[in-house]
């Protein structure tokens, strides 16, 4: 690790500490963002290659930035936690020192400085969005985190905020898709309330409340059949599909609120942000798009057995 250049096992190290598994899961907060921005229509409406490009620039931009945004945010994450890791996961990148806490620090920051930069090429509301969002990462990473109340909602916060990013591909929808960011939030802070005890075992209580909150997120998806350009046909088959991923583990969990337990619901609510965003963006932009979304589960999964979600 010393030297002028990182081995191959070096370089492994770091991008352990990036979590691409999760990453994944951004991607997918952009693409529902997309969609529900009315930009996905353009699938449907260009001709041209060229025309597919200039359309589809605005996006690439913003998948590369949630790529920084929540590597950056997930590395510093660690950065904050070395020594609490080094008592309870010493086998993480840092404790067991296949990373530099100072090299993570530099590589946390450029991510973070990527995020907020590729945004901003798309227009100033991204770029400040994305701003937002890189400290909402950090002060989850470094205050919220140890909190029961806040930090389930500042980290529900970002990804809120990272769907809102993608709907900003055409900044005047924000303010009208606003609302969309409730959901993901209910469902990260469900997800967070019950990672707490993913070391040490939880509470029954924090797990029913996790479990409640979950039920709260597919209601709302639910009720979204209520806009009037809202197609909820199509997105009813991949609901059924979350609630069958999501509801038994953290039932189990709630029940029996042991680390093990615990980890599997976290891994199984981190991952079905996959689906939750297909469902959304099925709803606004129609079946196929749903599809594309979903296409997104196994590449992460895939990743989720190389790579710690958690």
């Amino acid at each position: 690790m010393n030297g002028a250049g990182l081995s191959s096992q070096g370089w492994w190290a770091y991008l352990q500490l990036m979590r691409p598994a999760n990453i994944v899961t951004a991607w997918a907060d952009i693409l529902v963002g997309f969609a529900a921005s009315g930009a996905a229509i353009i699938f449907d409406q260009v001709i041209t290659g060229q025309a597919v490009f200039i359309q589809l620039l605005p996006l690439v931009w913003l998948l590369i930035a949630t790529t920084g945004l929540y590597g950056g945010g997930v590395v510093f994450n660690d950065v904050f936690d070395a020594e609490l890791d080094a008592k309870e996961r010493p086998e993480r990148p840092i404790p067991s020192s296949r990373a530099s806490r100072q090299r993570a620090t530099v590589l946390g920051t450029v991510l973070l400085g990527i995020g907020v930069v590729a945004a901003a090429q798309v227009s100033w509301v991204s770029g400040v969005l994305a701003a937002i969002i890189a400290g909402a990462a950090l002060s989850y990473d470094a205050l919220a985190k140890h909190h029961t109340f806040f930090g389930p909602l500042n980290m529900g916060l970002c990804r809120g905020g990272n769907l809102l990013l993608g709907v900003s591909v055409l900044p005047a929808m924000v303010e009208e898709r606003w609302y969309l960011a409730l959901i993901p939030i209910v469902y990260i802070a469900a997800i967070t309330a019950i990672s707490q005890g993913e070391v040490q075992g939880g509470k029954k209580i924090t797990g029913f409340v996790a479990l409640l909150l979950i039920g709260v997120v597919i209601s709302g998806i639910l009720g979204l059949g209520l806009l009037p350009n809202y197609e909820i046909i199509a997105a009813l088959p991949f609901a059924a599909l979350l609630s069958f991923r999501v509801l038994p583990p953290f039932l189990k969990a709630a029940r029996e609120p042991m680390p093990e337990q615990i980890r599997t619901a976290v891994k199984a609510g981190v991952l079905s942000l996959i689906v939750l965003d297909a469902t959304i963006a099925a709803g606004f932009a129609g079946l196929p798009f749903g599809l594309l979304v979903l296409l997104l589960l196994p590449i992460s999964m895939g990743l989720a057995q190389l790579f710690a979600v958690t």
